[in-house]
């Protein structure tokens, strides 16, 4: 197997070893000794010390004494990938999919201050609809895709809570106690439900998606009149939303395991 990968007959395999190495590296532990890769990827020690040496040499790491990091080189001919895409254009198939899934108003929101805005969404083709145009502002505690903001993002709660939580509906939660438990069950669900928080007759459900560095980027999330969205809806759709979540954050660069999540 070794003179195998050593005369380029299984390239495939030997790519696969890259990936392995080039993956244990983590915004949590972008330096590592070759002992530490060769505990994460499991490759034999002086199979994954061959490799290591051949990255550095061709600059997808960079060694400092002791340890490893990705190499420079390497960030620099990923650039050209990343250049000129944005949030909605890396995100826009994920909302198409949750909008054909569900067959509700698919919508991808970015906070700023106490407040988030619809900058994408995949409209449902039901004649009855809830209302969303790109660019609508809404405040963070009355509804999901807020509360997904304020589950994950500290500063988030502070800028809510400055701003004041105000009443729009009779199931608008504005008691910081109470919000504050909501929060921790959000968190552990991984998603948040809301009903007439800040609309009568709407309802929604949302998660979070994350960036490269583990910091919520956005919500995403559906959102759908109460005649036809209910809490016995909520098991099936809830995993949808989720799943949609993780893809979108896949596709941000989001690697599991690095998650920020507030403290109210």
């Amino acid at each position: 197997m070794a003179e195998e990968e050593r005369s380029g007959t299984t390239p495939v395999l030997v790519l696969s070893k890259f990936k392995q190495i080039l993956e244990s590296f983590t915004i949590d532990n972008p330096e590592l000794t070759l002992q530490q890769i060769t505990r994460s990827t499991g490759l034999p020690a002086s199979t994954c010390q061959r490799l290591v040496h051949n990255l550095v040499r061709e600059g997808f790491l960079d060694r400092y004494d002791d340890t490893y990091r990705v190499g420079l080189g390497l960030v620099r001919w990923a650039a050209p990938g990343t250049f000129g895409l944005d949030l909605v254009r890396l995100t826009r198939p994920v909302l198409q999919q949750l909008r054909d899934e569900t067959g509700e108003t698919a919508c991808l929101y970015v906070r700023d201050g106490a407040y988030r805005t619809v900058i994408s969404l995949a409209e449902s083709r039901h004649p009855v609809v809830r209302l969303f145009v790109v660019g609508m502002v809404m405040p963070l505690h009355a509804g999901s895709a807020g509360k997904v903001f304020l589950a994950w993002d500290k500063l988030a709660v502070k800028d809510a809570i400055g701003h004041g939580l105000a009443r729009f509906t009779p199931r608008t939660v504005v008691d910081i106690d109470l919000l504050s438990e909501q929060l921790g069950q959000i968190r552990e669900a991984g998603y948040a439900v809301s009903f007439e928080e800040r609309d009568l007759g709407a309802a929604s459900l949302s998660a979070p998606v994350f960036g490269l560095n583990g910091e919520v980027s956005a919500a995403i999330g559906i959102g759908a009149p109460t005649q036809r969205f209910t809490a016995a809806d909520v098991p099936r759709l809830a995993p949808i939303v989720v799943e949609a979540g993780r893809r979108a954050s896949e596709r941000l660069g989001y690697r599991p395991g690095v998650e920020r999540v507030a403290a109210l």
